[in-house]
């Protein structure tokens, strides 16, 4: 290991490598179809729609029609020419996002078979692409997102419940065009099943309303009566369902993912091998409740402490995905402070071990910071403070512990979303 960068450096400097391997600015001019024999339609939502716009605007040709609307999250626009960005309220849905939304189908319907319609999607775009099924509203919409954030239900499943509540998701966007389809996608789904990306509106959906409702009583969800008054028909078969696989309107879409957490992961572990740190990489999609994940990498960190085994130091355990948390307090926190925080409590200071927790699009959970930075002697810095880890973990605080000790970490928008970083060093 090169004695010359610091552990929490060398941590923050593989965020950003894995953060350059998701760059949409880099990746989606790779992607770029050939101009059709009409105009090019380009839509889309997410995180990183805006970068994906401008992306598009600066490599499309300046002869060639061109024009668009993409819904990003607030703070999270780009200054373009030919696309309109607009911004809504994530992750909870609002008016914003429904008017973007109608807007967009608007525009897909008006589309020829001699056009292409361009789809930029990334994560976020769930809540940012809302547009209430037929009886509902903006507010039932709201109000079950509230729920299902709540739940810990992973994205897979709250996205089964919005498609089936949504006018425009479950492969209903793609079906309203009679245009050619391409989406080019950045996953922040573990498995990057275009179908699960954004809520799949340009992927046809296995899922049903019975799997919605399943959803809803399997995490105890208290979804407004008028959502279950929308389900039970069609669970009964008394409405149309969602675009399903073999669907024909698929055979002129493409689903193309472009970015997704793996190639992160990569690019972080080269970063290591640069430093003469060797990298394992525990896998791309790691789900579950982040503070029992932690307990997990506390045991094998131990393992590598004590004994050299599997790998031994230094070593750089590094893994994506999405971990879950089930809101039982009323503290500050996405999953990766609470994550670092249950691997505090669960390392106990042992020596010489770091680690290094973000959500790649800047924002852990609802908070202004992107994740945390754990180093040997936070829980007797804490201790000093008078702070009880135990008890903010139990309130769901991880952004007080860590903003308490000052190793909050703070990007900003990063316009670009591969779920969530986590690197831990033994040197």
């Amino acid at each position: 290991m090169k004695a010359s960068i610091s552990p929490r450096d060398l941590l923050l400097e593989s965020f950003k490598a894995a953060l350059g391997a998701a760059d949409p600015l880099l990746l989606v001019p790779q992607h770029l179809p050939q101009r059709p024999k009409g105009r090019t339609l380009v839509v889309g939502a997410g995180k990183a729609a805006a970068a994906m716009a401008l992306a598009v605007e600066q490599h499309w040709p300046a002869d060639a029609p061109l024009d668009g609307l993409v819904v990003t999250r607030y703070q999270h626009g780009l200054l373009t020419n030919r696309i309109t960005v607009l911004e809504a309220g994530h992750p909870v849905p609002d008016e914003a996002g429904e008017h973007a939304a109608q807007e967009i189908l608007r525009r897909v319907k008006a589309l020829t078979r001699d056009d292409l319609l361009l789809v930029l999607l990334s994560g976020g775009g769930s809540s940012l692409l809302s547009l209430p099924a037929v009886g509902l509203s903006m507010a039932h919409l709201k109000a079950t997102t509230h729920e299902l954030l709540r739940s810990g239900a992973p994205i897979q499943d709250m996205n089964t419940v919005r498609k089936h509540l949504s006018a425009i998701q479950g492969g209903r966007l793609a079906a309203a065009s009679r245009a050619p389809v391409l989406a080019l996608i950045v996953s922040d789904v573990t498995g990057d099943d275009p179908t699960h990306i954004a809520s799949g509106p340009c992927a046809a959906d296995p899922t049903t309303y019975q799997d919605a409702l399943d959803v809803l009583a399997r995490y105890d969800v208290r979804a407004p009566a008028a959502v279950l008054d929308h389900l039970q028909p069609g669970a009964a078969g008394n409405a149309a369902e969602t675009p399903k696989p073999g669907d024909k309107i698929f055979r002129r879409v493409e689903n193309r993912v472009i970015a997704c957490a793996q190639q992160s992961l990569d690019a972080a572990a080269r970063f290591f091998a640069g430093h003469d740190i060797q990298a394992a990489v525990l896998g791309d999609s790691v789900t579950g409740e982040a503070r029992e994940v932690a307990k997990v990498y506390g045991a094998l960190t131990r393992q590598i402490r004590a004994h050299g085994s599997p790998w031994q130091p230094p070593v750089a355990l590094i893994s994506g995905g999405e971990c879950t948390v089930t809101v039982r307090g009323d503290g500050r926190g996405g999953r990766c402070a609470e994550f670092l925080l249950s691997l505090a409590i669960d390392l106990n200071g042992i020596a010489d071990v770091y680690a290094l927790a973000c959500d790649t699009d800047g924002i852990d959970g609802s908070e202004d910071n992107a994740g945390a930075f754990l180093a040997p002697d936070a829980l007797a810095r804490a201790q000093c403070k008078k702070i009880r880890a135990d008890k903010l973990l139990e309130n769901n605080d991880g952004y007080g512990f860590f903003s308490a000790l000052d190793a909050l970490v703070v990007t900003g928008p990063t316009r670009t979303n591969v779920n969530d970083y986590r690197a831990i060093l033994i040197v």
